[in-house]
């Protein structure tokens, strides 16, 4: 098979791939230099063997193309839990010291991207690095640096200490209301941190929303704990049980959360776009499709962090060495919750891709018959599932 070049170019940016056979391909990216357009410096060159377009030339598109779209393809469950991976990546709470890439530092990095004054010696891996720590910490809209406790990759970290205070067995009233109340709490400080501030947030929508989380809670959580307390069990039976009602608590609260948070959606509809990224109008299908999907999300986004982890330690408790040290209870719970929160949160957020997509044929009637710049008939509208 012969060798076929080709070239795609953006700003100062040139890359050049080159087919060598149908599994393998090599590439380089070059810098051209605002000064003199005629010559260039190699940032980036190398094989790529197994060639699946999306995935790889997705390694060098950073440094060609100003589209800051994620990195992995978010059309698969793979592509978006690696995606969410990356984004709740509790390292990016300290990246100067795991990864050698200050907050400032990637800031900086982003600044000069934006501005097309990159440094020549700038690789598409940097640039991707800098990406994920700068996104991490800042608000996309407001540009705010955002609360560590409240930022998503700091969600194990300070989540953590609120889940094993919820998982502790035979909890009081008093510890259920303390717990389940500041759960919601922390859940309505996470989500006011990274809400989309592109339009005003109404004070009122806020304060129902987190009034609603909480009694929901609290209501199931002592409602629950007193029916298993009452329940004709035995007292191990008992522990057991009680270490679950959680789970049930927290999973209706944050529905109920997100339901009073996004009812004028239902009322009003939500922006759709088409294939080619403009709005269309305005849909009621689309935002019932969206908190349908975001409602089943909430349901098993807790099940990871509320199920998993008592259910491993009902086992690990039973070790010798736990049996000999029952003060390592509380720091083994602890290093289970994390782990259940670095991998459980992503899984969940990404049962569903964050663009949904809407048959026309299922959209109001004034959607119907739409046609792209070309002519063409539009048969599918994207929307915003929001999480």
């Amino acid at each position: 098979m012969s060798s076929v070049t080709c070239q795609c170019q953006v700003s100062f940016m040139t890359a050049r791939f080159v087919v060598v056979d149908k599994h393998r391909i090599s590439f380089d990216v070059y810098h051209k230099l605002p000064c003199d357009l005629n010559r260039a410096i190699v940032v980036k060159t190398g094989y790529i063997d197994h060639f699946s377009p999306y995935q790889h030339i997705s390694n060098v598109a950073y440094l060609i193309e100003k589209k800051e779209k994620p990195r992995y393809n978010q059309g698969t469950f793979f592509g978006r839990f690696k995606h969410f991976l990356d984004i709740s990546d509790p390292r990016c709470l300290s990246p100067g010291l795991f990864f050698g890439m200050p907050l400032d530092r990637s800031r900086q990095l982003m600044e000069q991207y934006h501005t097309n004054t990159l440094p020549l010696n700038i690789d598409a891996d940097t640039m991707w690095l800098a990406k994920k720590v700068h996104d991490a910490a800042i608000h996309p809209d407001t540009g705010d640096v955002i609360l560590q406790p409240f930022r998503m990759c700091g969600f194990a970290v300070y989540g953590t200490p609120i889940i094993v205070g919820m998982l502790m067995p035979n909890p009081t009233l008093t510890t259920t209301v303390f717990w389940q109340a500041l759960n919601q709490t922390h859940n309505a400080a996470v989500n006011y941190s990274n809400r989309n501030a592109s339009q005003p947030t109404k004070v009122s929508d806020l304060v129902t929303g987190y009034l609603g989380a909480v009694a929901s809670s609290v209501t199931i959580a002592v409602g629950l704990n007193q029916l298993v307390a009452r329940a004709n069990v035995s007292p191990a039976t008992r522990t057991i049980l009680s270490r679950f009602v959680p789970y049930p608590a927290v999973a209706t609260a944050s529905t109920c959360n997100m339901l009073l948070m996004r009812r004028s959606e239902l009322k009003n509809g939500i922006n759709v776009k088409d294939h080619e990224g403009n709005t269309r109008g305005i849909s009621k299908a689309a935002a019932k499709s969206a908190i349908f999907q975001t409602m089943l999300t909430r349901i098993v986004l807790p099940a990871p962090l509320l199920v998993i982890p008592p259910a491993l330690m009902m086992l690990i408790q039973k070790t010798p060495i736990l049996k000999r040290f029952p003060r390592l209870r509380i720091p083994v719970e602890s290093l289970v919750c994390v782990t259940a929160f670095v991998f459980g949160l992503p899984f969940a957020i990404s049962l569903f891709p964050q663009e949904g997509s809407l048959d026309v044929s299922a959209a109001e009637p004034e959607l119907q018959g739409l046609v792209d710049s070309q002519g063409k008939k539009v048969t599918k509208l994207y929307y915003n599932k929001g999480l």
